[in-house]
C-alpha cells in the first residue's frame, strides 16, 4: 500500500486544457473516488498516476517519492479499465497469473496467489473457464482479480462497473466495499455515478472541466456543497436553486426574487444588497402546515420513483421539486402549501458557499 500525492498536475491536449493545477492527497489505505461528468479530466488524471500519460506540469508522488520518471511497471500500480481487457484465449487462472508470470515469479507462488485471490473474489469455481463463458459480473471480478493478485502499492479503477446492468452493478459495488474493508489497500476510483461515489468513497473528489471543486467525505459533499455545481451535481433529484437578491433589513437578511421572498435571519455576509443563489434539497421541504416560511405552489406533476414520490410544482414562475409523503395523491393544478425552514437553506455568493 502507499499514499498518493498529486502536486499542481496540468495537462493539455492541443488547445484543450484537460487538467489545470490539480492537487490531491490520498492517505495510505484510503478509498478515494474521482467524481464528475464525462470530459472533466478524471480518467486522464488516473492515467497520469499510472504512468500511461505524461503530465505537462506538476508531480506524482507515492509515499512522498516522485515517480514521474518511472515507467508504469516500475510504479507498481494496478489499473482496472472500463473494458475488462481479458485475454480471450486464456483461462481465468491464466488471466489472473499473467502479470506474475511476466515478472518471473515462482510457479508455486503464482498458484497460491491465484487461489487466494479467487477465494477472496468468490471465483474459485471459474478458474478453468474462458472469458467467453463468463457473465459480465464474473468478467469484471476476474479483471479486478488480475490487478489484486500481485498486491500492488496502488489500485486504479476507471469506471469498472459502467458496462454492468443496474442490479449487477449494485452487487459488485457491495463486493468492492467488502473487499476494500478486508485488504485495506489504497484505491483511486473513477466514476460519473454519484451513487457509486457516495457508497464507496472514504473521500470524494468532485471535478469539472479539469479542476477540483470539492474534496470531502461523502456526507460533507452532500450536506455542505462548496459551490452550486457540487450542490446540483450531487443528489437525485438535484437541489433546488433560486437566484435573487439578499438584502439587510432590520437586523436580518431577506431573500427576494420575482416570485417569492424568505426571511433568513442573521448570516455571515456583509450588510447591503447582494445577488445570491439559495438552495434547498427536495427532502428538506415540508408539505402542509408547520413552523417556518409558508409558500404556495401549483402542482405540475407527481412522480413516483418507488420508495419516494416527488412533487414538481411552481412558485408562480419558479420551478421547485419537493419530496412528497408516500400516500400523496396530488393532481396537476392543485395548490399545495410548502414549509421552508431557513436553517436548512444553502446560500451561495458568486457560485461559492457562504
Amino acid at each position: 500500500m502507499a499514499s498518493l500525492a498529486l502536486k499542481d498536475i496540468s495537462k493539455r491536449f492541443d488547445n484543450v486544457k484537460a487538467l489545470s493545477r490539480v492537487n490531491l492527497h490520498v492517505e495510505d489505505g484510503e478509498f478515494c473516488v474521482l467524481l464528475g461528468p464525462s470530459g472533466c479530466g478524471k480518467s486522464t488524471l488516473l492515467q497520469i498516476v499510472a504512468g500511461l500519460t505524461g503530465q505537462d506540469e506538476g508531480s506524482v508522488l507515492l509515499d512522498g517519492e516522485p515517480v514521474d520518471r518511472l515507467s508504469p511497471r516500475e510504479r507498481d500500480v494496478a489499473m482496472v479499465f472500463q473494458t475488462y481487457a481479458l485475454y480471450p484465449h486464456m483461462s481465468v487462472s491464466q488471466n489472473l497469473g499473467f502479470g506474475l508470470r511476466m515478472r518471473g515469479v515462482n510457479k508455486s507462488i503464482i498458484r497460491q496467489k491465484i487461489l487466494e485471490t479467487a477465494r477472496l473474489l468468490g471465483i474459485e469455481h471459474l478458474l478453468d473457464r474462458k472469458p467467453r463463458q463468463l457473465s459480465g459480473g464474473q468478467r469484471q471480478r476476474v479483471a479486478m482479480g488480475r490487478a489484486l493478485v500481485r498486491r500492488p502499492r496502488l489500485f486504479l479503477l476507471d469506471e469498472p462497473l459502467s458496462n454492468l446492468d443496474a442490479r449487477l452493478r449494485i452487487n459488485v459495488r457491495l463486493e468492492l466495499k467488502r473487499l476494500h474493508a478486508q485488504i485495506r489497500t489504497t484505491v483511486v476510483y473513477v466514476t460519473h455515478d454519484q451513487v457509486e461515489a457516495m457508497t464507496l468513497g472514504d473521500k470524494v473528489v468532485v471535478m469539472r472541466e479539469g479542476r477540483i471543486h470539492q474534496i470531502a467525505r461523502p456526507e460533507t459533499i452532500y450536506d455542505r456543497p462548496a459551490d452550486t455545481f457540487v450542490a446540483t451535481f450531487i443528489g437525485s433529484p438535484p437541489m433546488n436553486i433560486f437566484k435573487g437578491k439578499l438584502t439587510w433589513r432590520e437586523g436580518g437578511f431577506k431573500f427576494q426574487n420575482e416570485d417569492f421572498s424568505l426571511d433568513l435571519g442573521r448570516l455571515p455576509a456583509p450588510p447591503g444588497e447582494h445577488v445570491v443563489e439559495i438552495g434547498i434539497r427536495p427532502e428538506e421541504i415540508d408539505v402542509g402546515q408547520g413552523p417556518g416560511t409558508l409558500l404556495l405552489a401549483q402542482v405540475e406533476m407527481l412522480s413516483n420513483v418507488g420508495a419516494d414520490k416527488y412533487i414538481h410544482a411552481r412558485l408562480e414562475g419558479t420551478p421547485i421539486t419537493v419530496r412528497a409523503p408516500k400516500e400523496a395523491t396530488y393532481q396537476p393544478g392543485q395548490i399545495v402549501s410548502l414549509v421552508i425552514h431557513p436553517e436548512r437553506l444553502h446560500i451561495f455568493y458568486k457560485g461559492r458557499r457562504i
